[in-house]
């Protein structure tokens, strides 16, 4: 075992020994800070090749159709590195950008292992993706190589560019100006990777595009510390440890898929599972973690909804290692997931831009809509953005002396947004929060979407948590709607959930709703029917609605309504 190994290997099993000492965890740990850091060669051989892990299951995947694909941690390092040594015959050199266009499948895993081997940098890409956006992402990303199977890389093909597609499946490829190869051919190479060179760890490794929803998609840029290392922190959060089995419930393409769904059950030497199905099926879902034995699961809070809906009693033996990401929880979910489950959902808080910032850890008690508290190695600060005084409420802002490792280096090709948000010592988020007298931190929302009415600051998030409650209503997003006397008044844009009409009836039922369970200046003053505009990633646009709100009402002085929107006012019994 090498020195960098002996390194990596004391700090996660600190996180691991202390996953239930939340204090003496923050207090004991140190990032460990490396000049040269390779995840595939220095900590994936390890596992690879140690008695205790190099049979153990580190990849399982199960079809809807009943069959499974199941890869040992040494079968994947043996794969990974014939890939790497196929890969550098073709004439992929390190440093080259490589796209990675892959549902949940095998390929995937041992692409971004290979790339991690050989010093690729890559970036990963959802596959609904279309021509146009293809087209912005390979130049900007400086794409030299694209990994896809055959109905994607047909997409390439008016994309203008230097570049080589590599396609999954044999037969025809897809016309285009561009060469194309054939990954079974890798098959042919040599099964024992030597490396030319060390990684330096500030080398980049990754490439991803935010969601985008307040302005154009961002590149963000990551090192082979940066993930690989910082997501010690996702890791303790989880509370994972070798021999689980980790599900998370996330789309490849998208950060959080390697959050939770490479590096953090790697780094503990724990098996990932994925089901992949072509729609939804809760029960089916909950069979499968059954038959798998899952003793750790991460959801965002749509499909936790979708698995109360379905009866989460369902479940012989619930995993014990509960998360939910992408989106704050409100406390109606919690509670039903406890009563269900007999756990406690943790919820947590971090960016594309870094690995877990705050969180709900396995020993601390959990305050139902809280995000918990700092995790260790981030030292947080609540920064008001109007004045720069620190305090209880503010932008969560990360301290930068020392630099936490899970911290990205920055945006590709833009110094002044760079300059924006490292300043003054701290990485500034835009998220906006507030923190209780016990340390606990509670998300307000994005410093853009946090509006004032009636003079009170409204935090959408804390509407939204409230109107979703009601039956009717399958998605929400609050945003401010101009108004003569109170400046701007709450307004929801609700999508309807199956079996309810856009109609009068269904306002009002929801307006009294949110007057029963919000206070008089939270109140949501307007509703309007409406199809969500969303990021390609699925995140509502706020932006685009708030936009749409100067437009109706901006110049008429509010009065103005769309066809489908309601307002308080519209019905005698929510007068007053």
């Amino acid at each position: 075992m090498n020195t960098v190994t002996e390194q990596f290997l004391a700090a996660r099993d600190f996180l691991v020994d202390n996953r239930e000492n939340y204090q003496g965890a923050v207090e004991g740990f140190e990032w460990p800070r490396f000049e040269h850091f390779n995840f595939a060669i220095d900590w994936f051989d390890h596992l690879a090749s140690e008695p205790e892990s190099k049979d153990r299951e580190a990849l399982v995947i199960n079809e809807q159709d009943g069959t499974s694909t199941r890869r040992t941690f040494s079968q994947m390092s043996q794969r990974s590195q014939q890939l790497a040594n196929w890969l550098t015959e073709q004439g992929a050199q390190r440093g080259d950008h490589v796209m990675l266009m892959l549902n949940n499948q095998l390929e995937l895993w041992e692409t971004m292992l290979a790339c991690i081997r050989a010093g690729f940098v890559l970036n990963p890409a959802t596959s609904m993706l279309g021509a146009d956006d293809l087209q912005d992402r390979t130049e900007r990303a400086d794409v030299s190589w694209v990994i896809a199977n055959s109905e994607d890389a047909a997409k390439f093909q008016d994309v203008t560019g230097d570049f080589t597609v590599i396609q999954i499946q044999d037969g025809d490829a897809a016309q285009s100006a561009h060469e194309t190869l054939y990954y079974s051919d890798s098959f042919n190479a040599p099964v024992e990777y030597t490396p030319t060179q060390e990684t330096r760890a500030d080398d980049t490794l990754l490439l991803y595009f935010t969601s985008g929803t307040t302005s154009k998609a961002k590149l963000v840029a990551h090192t082979h510390v940066s993930y690989p290392v910082g997501h010690l922190t996702t890791m303790y959060w989880i509370g994972l440890e070798p021999g689980d089995v980790h599900l998370n419930v996330a789309a490849p393409g998208w950060a959080k898929h390697a959050w939770s769904n490479f590096f953090a059950p790697w780094i503990a030497g724990a098996t990932i599972f994925i089901y992949n199905y072509s729609r939804f099926d809760a029960p089916a879902l909950m069979a499968q973690m059954d038959a798998e034995g899952v003793t750790s699961f991460c959801a965002p809070p749509t499909v936790w909804r979708m698995l109360v809906q379905a009866d989460l009693s369902l479940m012989k033996t619930p995993p014990k290692k509960i998360v939910g990401a992408g989106e704050p929880l409100n406390p109606e979910l919690f509670n039903a997931i406890k009563r269900g489950w007999g756990g406690e959902i943790r919820d947590g808080f971090g960016q594309t831009e870094s690995s877990l910032q705050i969180a709900n850890t396995p020993g601390e008690a959990v305050k139902p809509g809280s995000m918990g508290k700092p995790l260790p190695g981030f030292n947080i600060s609540l920064i008001d953005p109007a004045t720069g005084e620190h305090g209880d409420t503010g932008e969560i802002c990360i301290q930068m002396d020392p630099r936490p490792i899970g911290l990205f280096v920055g945006y590709v090709a833009s110094p002044e947004k760079n300059q924006e948000v490292f300043r003054e010592g701290y990485y500034h988020t835009g998220d906006i929060a507030e923190r209780d007298e016990d340390g606990y931190i509670y998300y307000i929302g994005r410093a853009d979407d946090v509006f004032k009415a009636s003079d009170y600051r409204l935090s959408p998030f804390e509407l939204e948590s409230v109107v979703i409650e009601h039956a009717a209503v399958a998605e929400v997003a609050v945003v401010p709607s101009p108004d003569p006397i109170r400046l701007a008044v709450p307004k929801a844009y609700v999508a309807l959930s199956n079996g309810y009409e856009p109609n009068a009836e269904t306002a009002e039922s929801i307006l009294k709703h949110c007057r029963d369970g919000l206070a008089p200046y939270k109140r949501i003053r307007r509703l309007e029917f409406f199809e969500l505009p969303k990021t390609v990633s699925g995140k509502i646009r706020r932006v685009d609605l708030r936009k749409r709100e100067n437009e109706i009402h901006a110049e008429d002085g509010g009065e103005k309504k769309a066809t489908t929107e309601f307002a308080d006012s519209d019905f005698p019994s929510l007068k007053g």
